[in-house]
């Protein structure tokens, strides 16, 4: 985030000087478009932009308190002020962002910026992005309930309350398999992946990092059930992925999930949700397990999950990006 501007713009210029011209500048977050603007050659300068915000750094996590970088969230500021539009995967993330912003600026000893924060929602929208189409699941292989945890290996996605439910499960004597798959740094810093690792080694179907898109759909596929304890998560694409390939979700009441699940209605509320503790994950849990020992995991409504997450097809969202992007050139 620091010298993607320098870097970019730099590539940009280089471009421009063999020719190349553009109709519209689509950028992410990541980068401050603002300063990025200032750099770029005069080609891209008035050209209509989005800035689309799949993540913020006003609201996201930081493990320790000092880590917290004031600069990255007023550069997310000066992105969406600077670009045309901007966009955000969910409205969980929109409003987020924006009432933070606003507490944030709010501190600040004199000159607050706050009608920029008003500036700044008159121009946003909400597109979620798109996933992939799933393979068609094949007949259940006997065996145990199949749960499957996939997610950055990181604190915000709260692993210790997952390993905790499955300990809850193990105490009651119930019979499982997992699936934690995912990776990152995190692998080396915190203990519970080591400990659960060696905890439930009996139960393991796949950990870790999978190396193609084939195994993690693979793993995907055979779950009976995904879960997610997150305390922090501004979309879910792990999880819409996993629901569009069949697999039972179980998630906590909380951040993007009510909207990403939004299409399953009343009934999906009573299914999907859990209120967020290890506990209850647990009892969530037990209750699938008894399901599908009578062969009805879901509980007369199949097919419920995989038709909520539909409407974030790739082909029924791509028309509507297409359309947007072409106005805006026009």
């Amino acid at each position: 985030m620091r010298h993607g501007p320098v870097t970019l713009s730099n590539e940009v210029r280089r471009r421009s000087e063999c020719g190349e011209r553009w109709d519209l500048v689509f950028c992410s977050d990541m980068l401050n478009f603002a300063e990025f603007l200032g750099l770029a050659p005069a080609a891209v300068r008035t050209v209509p932009s989005i800035a689309y915000f799949h993540e913020n750094q006003v609201t996201y996590p930081v493990q320790h308190k000092k880590e917290y970088d004031y600069h990255f969230a007023f550069s997310n500021m000066t992105t969406a002020l600077a670009a045309s539009r901007v966009w955000f995967n969910s409205e969980f993330n929109r409003d987020s962002f924006v009432n933070g912003l606003r507490d944030f600026l709010e501190r600040m000893p004199d000159f607050q910026p706050l009608a920029d924060v008003d500036r700044i929602h008159g121009k946003s929208i909400i597109r979620p992005p798109g996933i992939d189409s799933m393979p068609t699941r094949g007949p259940r292989v006997p065996g145990p309930l199949r749960i499957l945890w996939a997610a950055r290996w990181e604190f915000d996605k709260n692993p210790a309350d997952f390993f905790a439910a499955l300990d809850l499960l193990e105490r009651r004597g119930l019979d499982f398999e997992v699936s934690v798959i995912g990776g990152g740094q995190a692998a080396r810093i915190l203990p519970e992946f080591e400990e659960a690792q060696s905890r439930f080694r009996d139960r393991i179907r796949d950990w870790g990092y999978l190396d193609s898109r084939d195994a993690y759909l693979k793993a995907l596929l055979e779950s009976d059930v995904a879960v997610s304890t997150a305390n922090h998560e501004f979309f879910g694409v792990g999880m819409a992925e996993a629901c569009a390939a069949g697999a039972y979700p179980l998630v906590p009441n909380r951040l993007a999930y009510p909207e990403l699940l939004a299409a399953a209605g009343a009934r999906g509320s009573e299914m999907f949700f859990y209120d967020g503790s290890a506990g209850d994950l647990a009892i969530r849990l037990a209750e699938l397990h008894a399901r599908l020992e009578v062969g009805d995991l879901w509980a007369g409504s199949p097919g419920l999950a995989i038709e909520a997450v539909d409407r974030f097809q790739w082909d029924r969202l791509v028309e509507t990006w297409d359309d947007e992007l072409a106005a805006m050139i026009d």
